[in-house]
């Protein structure tokens, strides 16, 4: 039905208000939009403010270790929210951390973006930043950072640990006879990526928003497990107190790291197939899965989360370093970032 010419008008609705971009507003005021969505650090002593942060470490140590994530060969916008790119960039950095058997207590944050980035892609980074965080970590903050311009979208994350009185877990300690155990997933990550690459692109192969959204519902698990990992942060210190004789975070590929406690140890590591799962190499080559590797004395009763993978092998000059599935020699593939997947899934 036509109305009467006379009948009372809607007003037109009015356009949004266009977003605000990191180039409409000073990094003071920027940083004002950003703080307080971070978390604050139990260890911290002096926060973000001042031209450097203050951390407790009643160890009289610290660990640190950094990471970073840049848009193109590590995140692809179209499949990434913000929120993901700040639990992401913060989980991969507390996992190293775990890994050397350290309780994650900080974090130091830089974020590069282009001028014409909306201010709330930051926002929804820090958001990111702080749910990983207490989910992960409670008491672990971000105690400072930078800000910057650039044409890619990068994050670039140091994170503090404290080793609470105990010697740090190594590369380099296992030894023949030990049990190679992981705490975490395995293979899910690399699924993920490999459904991304393969369902969540166009006709052209470019990055389609909607449909890594549909994936998102048709397999969350897999893509979650890519786009927001869920490391076992609390198994690190678990481990060292069990007497964990190496350790690492599995971010490359399980094959390739392991191959690296074996160089580090002087060793060959052997895994069982049966403990692999049925796509052994997702297992073997996926990557980016954040779990933990760590190699006990055959006497140890393996702390909760861990299961056991395999055994540490004595080598000879020739097998240093080696990887083999039951006794067989196997393919070290993983990620490179120099060379990209090799022999991975994705």
């Amino acid at each position: 039905m036509t109305p009467a010419a006379d009948a009372p008008r809607s007003p037109a609705p009015l356009p949004p208000a266009a977003e605000k971009t990191l180039a409409d507003l000073s990094e003071t005021a920027v940083l004002g939009r950003i703080f307080p969505r971070l978390p604050t650090a139990s260890a911290q002593l002096l926060g973000p403010g001042d031209d450097a942060a203050v951390i407790s470490a009643p160890d009289g140590r610290f660990v640190v270790t950094t990471d970073m994530m840049i848009q193109g060969p590590d995140f692809r916008l179209a499949w990434s929210t913000p929120h993901d790119l700040g639990w992401k960039a913060a989980a991969t950095n507390l996992s190293d951390v775990a890994a050397m058997g350290a309780r994650p207590t900080a974090l130091v944050v830089a974020i590069a973006a282009p001028p014409s980035t909306p201010v709330s892609v930051l926002e929804g980074i820090a958001d990111g930043l702080r749910d990983c965080c207490e989910a992960l970590a409670p008491g672990c903050g971000v105690v400072g950072g930078d800000l910057s311009a650039s044409d890619a979208l990068t994050l670039a994350v140091t994170a503090f640990g404290d080793l609470e009185g105990r010697a740090p877990v190594l590369r380099s300690g296992a030894r023949p006879g030990d049990t190679v155990a992981l705490s975490g997933r395995l293979g899910a990550a690399g699924i993920g990526l490999e459904l991304l690459f393969h369902r969540g692109v166009d006709a052209l192969g470019v990055p389609d928003r909607d449909r890594a959204n549909a994936l998102k519902l048709t397999h969350p698990t897999e893509v979650a497990a890519q786009l927001t990992p869920v490391p076992p942060i609390a198994s690190g210190p678990l481990a060292a107190l069990a007497g964990a004789t190496a350790m690492l975070d599995v971010s490359d590929g399980l094959a390739i790291d392991a191959g690296r406690i074996a160089r580090a140890s002087g060793v060959c590591i052997d895994f069982d197939s049966g403990c692999l799962g049925e796509r052994l190499e997702v297992a073997l080559g996926g990557g980016e899965d954040h779990g933990l590797l760590a190699t006990f004395p055959p006497d140890v009763v393996l702390p909760p989360g861990f299961r056991r993978l395999g055994t540490v092998a004595a080598a000879s000059a020739s097998t240093v370093g080696t990887i083999t599935v039951d006794g067989a020699a196997h393919d070290q593939g993983g990620w490179d970032p120099y060379r990209g997947w090799d022999g991975a899934a994705g």
